[in-house]
């Protein structure tokens, strides 16, 4: 029996929210859920669960769906994408390769 997976108030709201503007995105462009569906590639049933804030699809697919509705996630612009990208390269290398396990015990309890 596989086991359900827990989500934090914060991550089941934020994936609220983003399902939200999804669906209104796609609304205010005129296109049905079926349209946006087949633009993203996907079924009608992953849009509806994406658009419903259900947390099972993979975040490329949100990506996606998100950007075919006009959500804006980053900077659209191609050049601010590339620095981005390359400040936070710059900010990895000087991260220590691997972390290790805290001796502590972290209470994640939300």
């Amino acid at each position: 029996m596989k086991r359900k997976r827990s989500y934090a108030r914060q991550t089941r709201q934020a994936l609220s929210i983003l399902g939200k503007l999804i669906r209104i995105g796609r609304m205010e462009r005129g296109m049905t859920a079926q349209e946006l569906a087949d633009r993203a590639g996907i079924s009608r049933t992953t849009l509806h669960n994406i658009e419903k804030g259900a947390p099972g699809a993979e975040i490329g697919t949100v990506f996606e769906a998100a950007s075919l509705a006009g959500v804006r996630l980053f900077e659209y612009d191609d050049t601010a994408l590339r620095i981005e990208n390359a400040r936070l390269d710059e900010k990895l290398t000087l991260l220590p390769k691997s972390v290790r396990p805290s001796r502590r015990q972290v209470d994640d309890d939300f």
